[in-house]
C-alpha cells in the first residue's frame, strides 16, 4: 500500500495528535512532515501531501476538500494561543501587523475587527518585527508557542477564539484534518484511532514536555484546546468561511 503522506503543524497545540500517531502502528504506514501552519497549508494546496492539519481558512485555496477526522483544533472560548497584543483599546487601533505564519488567524482578527469591533486598521503584512510594538497606536496578530508568556507584556489583549464567541455564540475551529483527495476509510478509522489514543494518553505526554514557569501547558491542553470536532465546531467553520470571503 502506498504511504499517506500527512503533514501537521509543529505547535504544541498538536504535540497530542503527534504522540498519538508515534505510539501506534500507523506511523508504518504514512510519511510525516511537521510544518508551520502556513506550510502545512501549502503543501496540501499544492499536492505535495495527501492530509493535512491545516488552518481553516486555506481551504478556500482547495479546488477539493474533505474533513477527515473527527479531531481539530478548536476552542470554547478562550484558546490562549491566538491573540492581537495592542498599546492601545481595539477601537483605537490605526495598523494591524499580520503573523506570517497563519493566515486562518489573520483572517480571524480581520473579521473580528470588521464585523465585531467594527474598525478597519490599516494592514502591514511583513513588518521586520510584527512581533513587536512600541507604537501607541500599532497592534499585531501572533499565533502558537510564541505567544505563551507574553499576555503580561502588553496592555490590551484580545483572545481571538473568546472574541469570536463573544461575537457568535459558538466555538471555533483553527485546524482541521483536511484531504485533497479521497482517503480510505478503513485507513482513516485507524487514523482517528491513533489520534484518540495521543488524547487519552496526555497524562503521559505532559512528562516529556518541558515545564514553564510562565505558561501552563496542562490547563492549555487538557482545557483550551478542544480536540472534539463537534456539529458547532462545522457551524463556526462555514460561518467563518462567509465572513472571509466577505472581507
Amino acid at each position: 500500500m502506498k504511504k499517506i503522506r500527512i503533514s501537521a503543524v509543529s505547535y504544541t497545540n498538536t504535540k497530542p495528535f503527534i504522540y498519538g500517531i508515534q505510539h501506534s502502528g500507523i506511523l508504518d504506514k504514512i510519511e510525516l512532515s511537521l510544518d508551520m501552519p502556513s506550510d502545512c497549508a501549502q503543501k496540501l494546496i499544492d499536492d505535495v501531501v495527501d492530509i493535512g492539519l491545516i488552518p481553516v481558512a486555506a481551504t478556500l485555496s482547495l479546488p477539493q476538500w474533505e474533513i477527515v477526522s473527527q479531531y481539530c483544533i478548536g476552542a470554547v472560548g478562550a484558546v490562549n494561543s491566538v491573540f492581537i497584543f495592542s498599546n492601545c483599546d481595539v477601537n483605537d487601533i490605526k495598523y494591524l501587523q499580520l503573523d506570517p505564519e497563519s493566515r486562518s488567524s489573520n483572517n480571524l482578527a480581520l473579521v473580528l475587527l470588521k464585523n465585531y469591533w467594527k474598525v478597519t486598521p490599516e494592514l502591514i503584512k511583513h513588518a521586520a518585527n510584527y512581533a513587536e510594538s512600541t507604537d501607541a497606536n500599532t497592534a499585531f496578530v501572533q499565533i502558537g508557542d510564541r505567544t505563551f508568556g507574553k499576555k503580561d507584556k502588553y496592555k490590551y489583549v484580545y483572545d481571538l477564539a473568546e472574541e469570536w464567541q463573544k461575537f457568535t455564540g459558538l466555538p471555533f475551529m483553527f485546524a482541521g484534518w483536511i484531504a485533497n483527495k479521497p482517503i480510505p476509510q478503513d485507513f482513516m478509522d485507524e487514523f482517528n484511532a491513533a489520534l484518540k489514543y495521543g488524547l487519552d494518553h496526555r497524562a503521559e505526554l505532559f512528562e516529556e514536555l518541558p515545564t514553564r514557569d510562565d505558561f501552563d501547558l496542562e490547563d492549555y491542553l487538557m482545557h483550551k484546546i478542544d480536540f472534539d470536532l463537534t456539529a458547532d465546531k462545522k457551524k463556526a467553520l462555514l460561518m467563518f468561511l462567509d465572513y472571509i470571503k466577505s472581507l
